[in-house]
């Protein structure tokens, strides 16, 4: 792993998310709770895929189907997770949100790298991810493990209750990025880190399927961050990355 130093620089779906927006759910015995900040709701929808996250809001969806998708050596992030783990830096007492959980991949090293005495919010907008979370947790005994059901605008944490956020695969589907940056800067206590792993939206290079799927380059990534109260640090070379990258920030003082 080789770290480049860089300079700082709807549909029916959308209904669903807004009685999400203004806070968090109890799911799994795991409470969320009305004192998360207020934050004003940006009113334009960034502009992605018109139905990107239908598929994971389903009332019928499976998770299961979405591991056999996503839990195979032939999709990069998979392939090179330990190199991405290794990337977060992770110190035990840690509190990491990992954002858009989905079915929970990240979720064993980061519990093990932050330990007992650490605490690992996996949020998610998907009803049946988090059910899938709630009872990979159960199975595995990870008591600092807490599902978050989070909502279009909002991941659901509460003010300065993180150390560090990571977003894997997951910044393109924000459907109000804006919102989400403030919600995930808010969470973050003085110093906290951000980790975007996301993929490369290069015209000419990239796969036509991502071209079509990713709105943003890397490049429009790091402004809408940097915009939104963060510096970027790095950008940290996995190996095994073709398609994706990592970035790392820090919350710049509110």
């Amino acid at each position: 792993m080789r770290i480049q130093r860089l300079h700082p620089g709807h549909s029916s779906t959308a209904s669903m998310f807004v009685a999400l927006a203004g806070g968090l759910a109890v799911l799994g015995g795991c409470r969320a709770t009305d004192a998360a900040p207020e934050i004003p709701q940006q009113e334009q929808r960034t502009a992605v895929p018109e139905n990107i996250n239908e598929s994971f809001l389903d009332p019928t969806a499976s998770a299961e189907d979405f591991v056999k998708r996503w839990e195979i050596e032939s999709r990069e992030v998979y392939a090179s997770r330990e190199g991405i783990v290794a990337a977060l830096e992770l110190e035990p007492g840690e509190r990491v949100a990992d954002i858009g959980t989905g079915t929970g991949l990240f979720l064993e090293p980061i519990a093990e790298a932050v330990g007992p005495t650490g605490k690992v919010f996996a949020t998610d907008i998907s009803v049946a991810f988090l059910e899938h979370v709630r009872n990979r947790v159960a199975e595995h005994g990870w008591t600092q493990v807490q599902p978050i059901l989070g909502g279009m605008h909002t991941t659901g944490l509460l003010q300065n209750s993180i150390d560090l956020a990571f977003t894997c695969d997951v910044y393109h589907h924000f459907e109000y990025h804006e919102d989400m940056l403030r919600s995930i800067h808010s969470a973050l206590r003085p110093g906290g880190r951000l980790v975007i792993v996301d993929f490369e939206r290069i015209p000419g290079v990239s796969r036509e399927w991502m071209l079509s799927h990713v709105r943003a380059p890397k490049e429009t990534v790091i402004v809408e961050v940097t915009a939104a109260g963060f510096q970027l640090d790095e950008e940290v070379e996995v190996e095994g990355f073709e398609e994706n990258y990592l970035l790392r920030f820090t919350a710049v003082p509110k």
